[in-house]
């Protein structure tokens, strides 16, 4: 019985590898969980900065009634403003480093780096 040519590409070094050549070399297929995970990951990073942009109220009154309704804690004006811009400032730095990732990923595919 001889082996299946993609077999013997696998053995030889040449084209693509078998599973079982993969997890043997320490390469370790992507599951159906892990690519679930990993398009659930991708979503998560890029909604959640910018939903909070979205709702976040320019109003730091409006955000102190917010806060009170959600937690019961209220802050003083000085602080829900520090606390709002600080929340700008982070969703704002966070999408900017995913921009940055995605065109730096998109440019080391194409150029084969």
């Amino acid at each position: 019985m001889t082996a299946h040519r993609c077999c013997n590409a696998a053995l030889a070094g040449t084209g693509p590898k078998t599973p079982a050549a993969q997890i043997r070399d320490g390469i370790r297929p992507p599951t159906f969980l892990r690519r679930c995970f990993g398009i659930a990951e991708w979503i998560a990073e890029w909604i959640v900065p910018g939903v909070i942009l979205a709702l976040l109220p320019k109003c730091p009154f409006c955000l102190a009634a917010y806060l009170a309704f959600a937690t019961g804690v209220g802050l003083s004006m000085s602080t829900l403003m520090h606390l709002r811009m600080g929340l700008v400032v982070l969703c704002t730095a966070s999408l900017l480093y995913l921009a940055a990732r995605s065109i730096r990923r998109t440019r080391r595919l194409k150029t084969g780096h």
